[in-house]
């Protein structure tokens, strides 16, 4: 028990003057094993150095370390400061249906839809692998049911027919692209994009209804924040192949509707996803000059 006492006592002082310390020195402190965690990781990054544009500069991006640990990952020079990039982004996506049978219950589904966009963008690289720029986009959308009937019993039965949909939207944007290089050799990386931006459009919803036909047009605009993750790739010198997923949003958008003609008000709607979304899969190209 004395040997243990002996142990405990001194430990507890330790304890209780750590406790005791003001907040200055605790900074002191924290700011002494920051630096010594960043000489650390310093000691670490791989020396090699590249010349760009007539300055050699290190192939490894120096970057703070915020957490309490180092994990020993590095973010290679991808893209250097002082580059433009112009790019060209698609995406597509299309469905056909033609009697199409479910269970018993849906029967003849003839479908037809498809919806695309393009987006021509230029940007800047004001830091290693950071650009800021400016991103326009088209978007269109159409699709056209055939018929649909639906037969949940003899009481409970009806079908649709003859309804079609027509969608387009101008947007433009600005957006920050982050990417973190993955390797020396300056020829993948991933990255993070963020943009905001403002779009306008209109769409025209036509049908059959009570035996009449019926337009509905809309006048749609939108205001987004946007964060797309995505994959890329340096296909020769100076052109790269990029992938991104659309996978999380904000969005402020007002409609204004009439039918035939006539007025039917405005309504303003706002919200928020986190999903990955099929249609907003984009595929593109880039040039870096």
């Amino acid at each position: 028990m004395k040997a243990n006492s002996y142990i405990i006592a001194p430990l507890i002082a330790i304890i209780l003057s750590l406790a005791a310390m003001p907040a200055g020195a605790q900074t002191i402190v924290r700011k002494k094993e920051l630096a010594a965690d960043t000489a650390a990781m310093a000691a670490r990054i791989p020396s090699e150095k590249v010349i760009v544009d007539g300055d050699t500069v290190s192939m490894v991006i120096p970057q703070r370390n915020f957490g309490r640990y180092d994990r020993g990952l590095f973010n290679y020079l991808f893209i250097p400061k002082g580059k433009w990039a112009f790019g060209l982004t698609a995406s597509y996506g299309e469905l056909n249906t033609d009697d199409i049978q479910v269970l018993g219950i849906l029967k003849d589904l003839d479908f037809k839809g498809k919806i695309y966009s393009i987006k021509p963008s230029v940007s800047y690289f004001v830091a290693s692998n950071q650009s800021v720029g400016l991103k326009f986009n088209y978007s269109r959308g159409i699709g056209d049911l055939d018929n649909l009937a639906l037969d949940f019993s003899e009481d409970l039965n009806f079908s649709i027919s003859d309804v079609s949909y027509y969608t387009q939207s101008y947007a433009i944007s600005a957006f920050y692209r982050n990417y973190v290089g993955l390797g020396m050799d300056k020829r993948f990386a991933v990255f993070n994009e963020v943009d905001l931006a403002f779009s306008g459009g209109s769409s025209r919803f036509k049908r059959i209804y009570d035996g009449k036909p019926r337009d509905t047009r809309t006048v749609i605009t939108e205001a987004s924040l946007n964060f797309s993750p995505g994959v890329c790739v340096f296909i020769q010198d100076y052109v790269s192949f990029n992938i991104s997923f659309g996978v999380f949003g904000l969005k402020l958008r007002n409609e204004h509707q009439t039918t035939d003609g006539v007025e039917e008000g405005s309504r303003f709607t706002s919200g928020a996803n986190f999903r990955f979304n099929i249609f907003n899969i984009a595929f593109g190209m880039m040039v870096v000059i």
